[in-house]
Order: structure tokens, then C-alpha cells, then sequence
């Protein structure tokens, strides 16, 4: 069974999509009927833009879905039997396979991104990637601190983000470093994302949802928030909407994948950022059965 990946924030790049634009017509009218429902210039900004402009999360997040789902849509070989996608890139997944429209799509990001961006903007939060421990140890320590400090994204194996207060986010790190992780990385982001910190991000996607009609999947998502397999509409809003305070269990999703059937995983967007995990997740797996 073919299983598709779709990216999400950090994968960006300039330039990216202008090699589509220039050679496929359903690509140009896309891009072009981007910049309509948006009302400025986003393809601008992703083919000659500064990436000081473009890794803001308002633009990032609208520049990697476009760029995505328009792969998708112009590839003559995506049948998927399955899809993920990883955070921003579970909205790509699902529009691919038509659960809902480009332009709705498009107008979810859009929303998405610039209420994440407000709280990013009033709350000093961030991001870790701890390396080399045990999901059971960062979980305990995070735990264990006073502040808001939560496990954000399951990566692969002895991969996991963090995500929380800034001053929380220091005092965690610092306690992992004694704990043994190999490697220790702090995001370039301002926010908490998939922590408590994006409730207020949460209600008001969850109110703008309302307005926008979904579809039973053509085939199983394995959505972010608990890495199972799902067809039906209504799971899916109520799965996308609580992804923005849930971790993204990605190692999960993949494992249940292979369980399932998944043979081959072919990554959609920009970048092979997800492909180095792919390989990660296989590897230990297949040590485990």
C-alpha cells in the first residue's frame, strides 16, 4: 500500500513553487487564485521573497500548503491508500484528498496561521528538540516543572519536541542536558505550538471551522492527535481542531501505518525533511518485531 507524507513549518524555502508555476498551467491558476482569496501577493513572497518574511508563521504556514497541495494536484501518479501529514501538513493531506476544497483549505491555514501568530506574538513561548533520551524521561521532567512545559511532537525514536514558557522551556533543557541527551536544539520560533499555550488558538479555530464543509475521506488519515486511522468528517474537524493543543504523535502514525499495510512513503512539499524520520521509524521497527 502507497502511503503520502506531507511536511509542515520548516520546511520552507525561497523560491519554492516558482518551477511549478512556470510549468503547469493548473499550477498557475492555483498559485494565482491564491493571491486572490489571500489578497496580497503570497506567491511574491515565495519566489523572490526575504526568508526573514517568509518564516513568520502567517506566511510559512499558507506558503508550505499551497506549494503542497499543488504538487499533489498536478502529479500524475498520487493514489495514495493512506496519508499523513505532519502538523500544518495534516491540512495538506486532507485537502489533497479532497475531505475539503483548495480555496477552504487555504482559508484554514490562513486562519490558523494568523491566530498563531497573535499568540506568538503575546506570549513568550518556544521550542526544543531533545535528542537521545527516552520519550518516558523528557515526559517526567516536564512534568515535574512549575511552569507550562509539555512534550509537543514524537518525532521518531529518541527524537522529541518540547514545546511551552520560554523560562520553563530553559530550566527543562538544562535539567535533559544532566539527564544525558546527546543533542539539545532550540527552535528559530517564537511560539508554544501543540501546547496548552494555543487554547485560545484552539476556540477560535474551532468557532471558524463551523462555517466549512468537510467531507468522508477517499482514504484513511492518520491525523496527528492519536496517530489512528480515520475516514469520517466529522472525527477529522474535531481531530484538526484539537491538534493545536495535542502533541503530534508522528512516530505513532507512521508505526500504525506499516501495521496497516504501508510498503512505501512518498513525501509531497518542500524540502525531505520527513523522509530522514521515515527512515528513523523504520529502522527502529523493524528492531522491534
Amino acid at each position: 500500500m502507497k502511503a503520502y507524507l506531507f511536511p509542515g513549518q520548516g520546511s520552507q524555502f525561497i523560491g519554492m513553487g516558482k518551477n511549478l508555476y512556470k510549468n503547469s498551467h493548473l499550477a498557475r491558476e492555483l498559485f494565482q487564485l491564491s493571491d486572490e482569496i489571500l489578497g496580497f501577493r503570497i506567491t511574491s513572497i515565495m519566489f523572490e521573497g526575504s526568508m526573514d518574511i517568509l518564516k513568520q508563521t502567517k506566511y510559512t504556514q499558507i506558503a508550505i500548503y499551497i506549494y503542497s497541495v499543488i504538487k499533489a494536484k498536478i502529479s500524475n501518479n498520487f493514489e495514495p491508500d493512506m496519508v499523513a501529514g505532519h502538523s500544518l501538513g495534516e491540512f495538506s493531506a486532507l485537502a489533497a484528498v479532497d475531505v475539503f476544497s483548495f480555496e477552504n483549505g487555504l482559508r484554514i491555514v490562513n486562519k490558523r496561521a494568523s491566530i498563531m501568530q497573535e499568540i506568538c506574538e503575546s506570549i513568550h513561548g518556544g521550542m526544543a528538540v531533545i535528542f537521545g533520551l527516552e520519550d518516558s524521561i523528557v515526559e517526567d521532567i516536564c512534568k515535574d516543572d512549575s511552569g507550562i512545559i509539555v512534550p509537543s511532537n514524537y518525532n521518531g525514536p529518541e527524537q522529541l519536541v518540547i514545546s511551552g514558557e520560554y523560562k520553563a522551556l530553559k530550566r527543562v533543557c538544562s535539567s535533559l542536558e544532566k539527564k544525558g541527551a546527546k543533542r539539545i536544539f532550540i527552535l528559530p520560533v517564537h511560539g508554544a505550538f501543540h501546547s496548552p499555550i494555543m487554547e485560545p488558538a484552539r476556540k477560535k479555530l474551532k468557532k471558524f471551522l463551523k462555517k466549512i464543509s468537510f467531507k468522508d475521506s477517499k482514504c484513511p488519515i492518520y491525523q496527528n492527535v492519536n496517530a489512528q486511522s480515520v475516514i469520517k468528517s466529522n472525527d477529522i474537524k474535531k481531530n484538526l481542531v484539537e491538534q493545536l493543543t495535542s502533541p503530534v504523535k508522528w512516530k505513532q502514525s507512521i508505526e500504525n501505518m506499516i501495521s496497516h499495510g504501508a510498503i512505501s512513503f512518498t513525501e509531497i512539499g518542500p524540502g525531505k525533511i520527513l523522509q530522514g524520520l521515515i527512515r528513523k521509524i523504520l529502522r527502529n521497527f523493524e528492531k522491534k518485531i
